[in-house]
């Protein structure tokens, strides 16, 4: 048997709790480098955790955060909540369980649910305050069965004139960073109504106040648009930007910007707007859409995309800005004329604004990312300077990865100059098909150049342009990488000097995440811009940086930070996560102006077993996973336990990648709200995240051999639990969501000798419907049919004999997982006599919003995993040595039938799986 590190985390279910930490996560650079050696221009602030990341709410703030604390809500189903029709029951009758009601999950499922909410915090400009942002834990079903508008790839609320199922705060809490790094007590920021709906929380640049929409939620009432307030940091006071009550905050786009610390250029809703357009009776003549050039033109079928005039002058209604500057005294200017608006910014010295629009022609087959867009140049008082780019329509961007928009992209202020653009340009047409050298080049100019001054050429890349890190005149790092082949490389440049020449600081694979030396630290500028932070040791001529990495390793992950020079490549470790005890990270370079650094406590729980484990293929492969055990769980008195694996396939070009390890034993499990790690509460054991790797070397794809390589992965990982005693070899169900879904359909078809039953969440089923790519394949269904047709589980339905549920949100908005996916998945399942039920959440998108529609899931998972897991009595052999050859064989002949068969498969629609990755 192979050796593995073994790490337990103690934790309990149902409450949490707030500690005090310990021991000190701060790191003071001093305690390692005396003031002799190592002149320190700021301190830094670890955050000691062992919190799983929260998703990003809504917000402004570049650098936030979660909160080791939590507001616990009064566990009723009703809470925080408008009012609904929407009844819940606890009967376990199975006539009801085919109803339609909503249900209610066991209790102590319901406990950790109702205590996993968790506020976000930012610190302020000065570093001298921070913001506890409090929120709720799930909206209700009410609230997402609000009509709205699906226009050129994006879905409107127009009560609110928002996107619709916009995230919000219900609180903001502000409190001083005191010198012992401790937090000062609470000043609750007041003057809104109750109940209101907070977004858009931003600080002035000198830190005195805040600035933060504000909705209220009354039926037949203008008030549920948003209106723009403005808060004394001092005073926690607040009051409307606008005196009129007449003014409203566009959002479909950008919403407000800071032009400087008494003014804010905000998006409003043009006075002069009338009532929403109406759509005519009859269209003014028919849809044409005309290919009469012979272009080649291959798109992924993008979804809410216009469909016709009215769409597009409705379109206009919502998406049309008038763009207003107004001042804390109460000033108001419009300026310039209504459009649609999609992005301002402010150059760093306030003098200049860069301002993005989308216009005519719009299109019927792309969203509205690629419109016409022009980009021009406005001083901050309104006046228009320039026009930088006025780009065309771009229905013709193609699919392989790192294909993008001619023209200039990517167009920025210089973060180091007062008012300095810098862009890049393709110079291979957009299409990575393309081999041309160089690949983009990047340019810079000034805001206003003189007459006859051309753009300066920066850098030229033979990759694809990824991003620049500025920090001075001397010093800027350039990024460019390319998806193929997973290169990644980062250049040193000196902006102001031509005569020093660019060289490579680091080239490597972007999948090599144990060669990953972090990133640069960065400092805030008086401007309010981010630059690299570099440091100078006493009587050194070198420049030294701050990496910041996760530090992956075979262990797990160990966070770190590097001093390095610049120069000579060289680094010092000058501080580390202790492997045995914690999972710290540095979170930001904070303000020399105090001493000290801030501790933020540990969220810690106690009494659930977490461990990394470590095992391999039978390809020789290296995997790991995380395996979760009940409280209190002893082997020898309660012997194997049902077992639930969860996890999510990854695309590698490399075994020695696919076998790095990508996680941190000592990290904190966070539940989330649709967390597998629930049914720890109810005795499973949780085999969470296995390595799924689907690997393509040299030439080969990836997905040439996914279903093979998927049923290896996850015999090793069965093979692993059942030899050390913790699942029962006829009880273990396998599930996940999107990618993982379509993961579990398919190992269900290819592997029912490893799992009982499988939960299958808005996944994917028939590869047919995405024929011009999906998730990180980029060939057509005509460049690959084989493989589209043998990864396609729909394909196999025939196969499937385990127990499946499939639960898909009926509004999914995922451009590769409609809900048609598992309703076409389970007709072809009833077809062949399969077991199983599809549950279609009304008014759900890819993931899971609403708190009817996530107990609905909780019941239905845990209703499933007790009738065919727990349950089992079904005869499962335990030999997986046995079984594994024959049904690699099975798979092999079966395949080749399939394809021949099939005749290629026929596409009816294109889906664009590009984003689906994203929703693991």
């Amino acid at each position: 048997m192979m050796r593995y590190n073994k790490v337990y985390h103690r934790l309990s279910l149902p409450s949490l709790s707030l500690l005090p930490p310990s021991r000190s996560p701060n790191l003071n650079l001093n305690a390692r480098f005396p003031s002799s050696s190592l002149r320190t221009p700021a301190h830094l602030k670890t955050h000691s955790r062992n919190a799983s990341k929260p998703a990003i709410g809504a917000s402004r703030f570049p650098h936030l955060v979660p909160v080791n604390s939590v507001f616990a809500e009064d566990g009723t189903a009703g809470n925080g909540s408008a009012n609904t029709s929407v009844t819940f029951t606890e009967e376990d009758d199975e006539n009801v369980a085919i109803g339609v009601k909503f249900r209610l999950p066991p209790p102590e499922i319901r406990d950790i649910f109702y205590a996993t909410s968790r506020p976000k915090l930012s610190f302020s400009p000065l570093r001298d305050k921070i913001l506890f942002l409090k929120r709720r834990s799930l909206r209700r079903l009410a609230e997402l069965a609000r009509p709205k508008e699906k226009l050129a790839g994006i879905r409107i609320d127009g009560k609110c004139n928002t996107r619709s199922r916009m995230s919000f705060y219900t609180g903001i809490g502000i409190h001083q960073l005191m010198p012992d790094g401790s937090l000062g007590p609470e000043k609750k920021v007041r003057g809104f109504p109750d109940g209101a709906k907070i977004n858009f929380v931003t600080w002035s640049n000198d830190g005195l106040h805040l600035a933060f929409s504000v909705r209220v939620e009354e039926e037949e009432s203008n008030s549920s648009k948003l209106r723009v307030w403005v808060a004394d940091v001092e005073t926690g006071t607040a009051r409307p930007l606008f005196q009129s009550p007449d003014v409203y905050l566009n959002a479909v786009f950008d919403n407000y910007v800071w032009v400087d610390n008494s003014t804010l250029l905000v998006c409003t809703i043009p006075l002069s707007r009338g009532d929403p357009p109406k759509k005519p009776l009859v269209p003014s003549g028919p849809k044409i859409q005309s290919n009469e050039q012979k272009n080649v033109i291959q798109l992924r079928t993008f979804q809410d995309l216009l469909k016709d005039e009215y769409d597009e002058d409705l379109f206009d209604y919502y998406a049309t800005s008038q763009l207003v500057l107004a001042s804390l005294d109460g000033t108001v200017k419009e300026i310039g004329t209504p459009a649609v608006y999609t992005s301002m910014v402010p150059s760093p010295d306030e003098k200049y604004l860069l301002i993005s629009s989308i216009h005519r022609p719009y299109s019927f087959i792309v969203p509205c990312g690629r419109f016409p867009k022009k980009v021009d140049v406005w001083t901050t008082d309104g006046k228009f300077v320039r026009e930088l780019c006025d780009l065309p329509l771009a229905e013709d961007i193609p699919i392989a990865f790192n294909s993008v928009r001619k023209g200039m992209r990517s167009i920025n202020w210089r973060a180091d100059k007062p008012s300095t653009i810098y862009w890049a340009e393709t110079q291979d047409g957009g299409d990575a098909k393309v081999e041309v050298s160089p690949r983009d080049i990047i340019y810079t100019q000034p805001a206003e150049p003189q007459e006859g001054e051309q753009p300066e050429i920066l850098h030229k890349l033979d990759l694809r342009y990824g991003g620049i890190s500025w920090c001075d005149d001397s010093l800027a790092l350039v990024y460019e990488s390319w998806y193929k082949t997973r290169r990644t490389r980062t250049w040193v440049i000196s902006p102001g000097s031509k005569d020093v020449s660019p060289r490579i600081l680091f080239d490597r694979s972007s999948e090599d995440v144990y060669s990953d030396p972090g990133s640069p630290m960065r400092r805030r500028t008086p401007a309010g811009t981010f630059v690299i932070a570099k440091l100078r040791k006493e009587n050194d001529e070198g420049a030294f940086l701050l990496l910041n990495g996760n530090g992956a390793t075979p262990e797990g992950n160990i966070p770190f930070l590097d001093l390095f020079d610049i120069n000579t490549g060289s680094k010092e470790r000058i501080w580390e996560s202790d492997k045995e005890k914690y999972y710290e990270r540095v979170v930001t370079l904070m303000s020399d102006q105090k001493e000290g650094d801030i501790c933020i406590n540990d969220l810690k729980l106690a009494s659930l077993q977490k461990e990394m484990i470590r095992y391999q293929r039978k390809d020789g492969v290296q995997l790991t996973a995380t395996l979760y055990l009940p409280p209190g769980y002893d082997p020898s008195k309660e012997g194997p336990l049902p077992c639930l694996v969860w996890s999510y396939p990854r695309e590698f070009k490399s075994k020695d990648a696919a076998g790095q390890v990508r996680r941190s034993p000592n990290k904190f499990a966070g539940i989330g709200p649709t967390s597998a790690l629930l049914w720890l509460a109810r005795r499973f054991a949780i085999l969470s995240g296995p390595t799924i790797p689907i690997i393509g070397e040299g030439d080969e794809e990836a997905n040439d051999r996914y279903v093979e390589q998927l049923v290896s992965s996850a015999e090793a990982a069965v093979e692993e639990v059942i030899q050390r005693g913790v699942a029962h070899p006829n009880k273990i169900a396998v599930g996940g969501h999107s990618y993982g879904a379509f993961m579990t359909a398919n190992l269900l078809a290819h592997a029912a000798h490893l799992f009982c039953c499988g939960i299958a969440r808005s996944g994917a089923y028939n590869r047919t419907l995405t024929p011009f790519g999906f998730q990180n394949e980029d060939r057509t269904l005509w460049e690959a049919t084989n493989t589209y047709v043998e990864m396609s589980p729909l394909m196999s339905a025939n196969k499937i004999k385990k127990p499946i549920l499939l639960i898909h949100g009926e509004e999914d908005n995922n451009p590769g997982t409609l809900a048609m996916q598992s309703n076409s998945f389970f007709h072809a399942l009833k077809h062949h006599g399969a077991l199983c039920r599809l549950v279609i959440l009304p008014f759900e998108g890819h993931g899971y919003a609403a708190r009817e529609s996530i107990m609905r899931v909780f019941w239905e998972t845990d209703r499933w995993l007790q009738k065919h897991c727990v349950s089992n009595t079904s005869e499962v052999t335990a030999d997986i040595d046995t079984s594994k050859d024959g049904a690699s064989n099975e798979i092999t002949k079966s395949e080749k039938k399939a394809v021949g068969a099939s005749g290629g498969g026929a596409a009816e629609l294109a889906d664009d799986f590009e984003s689906e990755r994203l929703h693991s």
